[in-house]
């Protein structure tokens, strides 16, 4: 069996790297769950919205602006099942209005699907302090969870949109040291840090949610050709053109592993997990330590207690 073939065999639950989020969702009726969606407008975000909308849930869609998510909600004709939000990653007073929003709505939240992101930008670019991969795709998500704690449900799922690319990371998984990049810049293990980062806030969050009936998990969405790569390189770029067809998944399946893991009954109560081809996979060595974990979370509040007072 090729290798190609081995990847696209289907795992234990029947579903596997070829699945698609339609597929994943067959059957499913998700009236009168709400779903908040983050990075709602493109990619596989966008199927995400559409599919799971189609499904009969509400969508919370979040985009850096209130008409990128309105836009996003006529193309996928999921008007009427929209609640549409600015929420911009990167300014942590656009996060915070964001939630105030919802707040005032009152609205539970079934899902918190933490999908949007940026990679591997060529140039090392600050925010608040710190290199923009690390602020947009984990900071920025960690304010909203947790601005939006006491909107989730009893039985609420988070869903944080890792990669596999958390393995490529500076010495020691997350260089706490450098989080500003000044000490020197690697577009593609500082994209690697912030997904590490990702994973591990899934897990310590988990941890922190025990006996609550609140999930968390981490998912590897597979690589997809999707605006996300637009900084690639010439060369790396040619070879995505030339190879996609065979080694990368399309939207519709890079989509799968997240809707799977925020509304198939058979992820109820599964807490702390990392998923790939819309079955638990392992991680790095990095991704398990509980001890970085921990690490992680406390830089992380006093970095969200430092931006939210400024």
């Amino acid at each position: 069996m090729s290798l190609v073939a081995k990847l696209k065999r289907p795992g234990p639950n029947g579903f596997g790297y070829g699945s698609t989020a339609e597929e994943v969702t067959r059957g499913l009726d998700l009236s009168g769950r709400t779903i908040l969606i983050t990075g709602c407008n493109s990619g596989i975000g966008l199927e995400s919205f559409r599919v799971l909308a189609s499904r009969g849930a509400h969508i919370i869609a979040a985009a850096r602006t209130v008409e990128k998510a309105e836009r996003a909600a006529r193309e996928v004709g999921a008007g009427d099942r929209t609640t549409a939000v600015a929420c911009e990653l990167s300014d942590p007073s656009s996060v915070e209005a964001c939630a105030e929003t919802l707040a005032r709505q009152g609205r539970p939240i079934d899902v918190l699907m933490l999908n949007a992101g940026i990679m591997a930008l060529p140039k090392a670019k600050t925010v608040h302090g710190l290199e923009l991969q690390f602020f947009t795709n984990h900071i920025g998500h960690a304010l909203l969870t947790d601005r939006v704690m006491d909107l989730l449900s009893d039985n609420a799922r988070i869903v944080v949109l890792s990669s596999t690319a958390h393995q490529r990371t500076p010495k020691g998984g997350i260089d706490f040291d450098n989080l500003d990049g000044s000490q020197g810049y690697d577009p593609w293990k500082f994209y690697g840090q912030s997904k590490l980062a990702n994973l591990l806030y899934a897990r310590e969050l988990a941890r922190r949610l025990e006996g609550t009936g609140k999930t968390a998990n981490a998912v590897h969405p597979g690589v997809i050709k999707t605006g996300l790569g637009r900084h690639l390189n010439p060369v790396a770029a040619g070879l995505f053109s030339v190879f996609g067809p065979l080694l990368l998944k399309n939207v519709p399946q890079g989509a799968a592993t997240q809707c799977y893991v925020a509304v198939h009954p058979e992820v109820e109560g599964v807490s702390g997990g990392y998923f790939a081809d819309c079955n638990p996979a392992e991680s790095s060595a990095h991704g398990r330590d509980p001890v970085l974990a921990r690490k992680l979370w406390d830089e992380t509040e006093r970095i969200l207690d430092r931006v939210s007072a400024g």
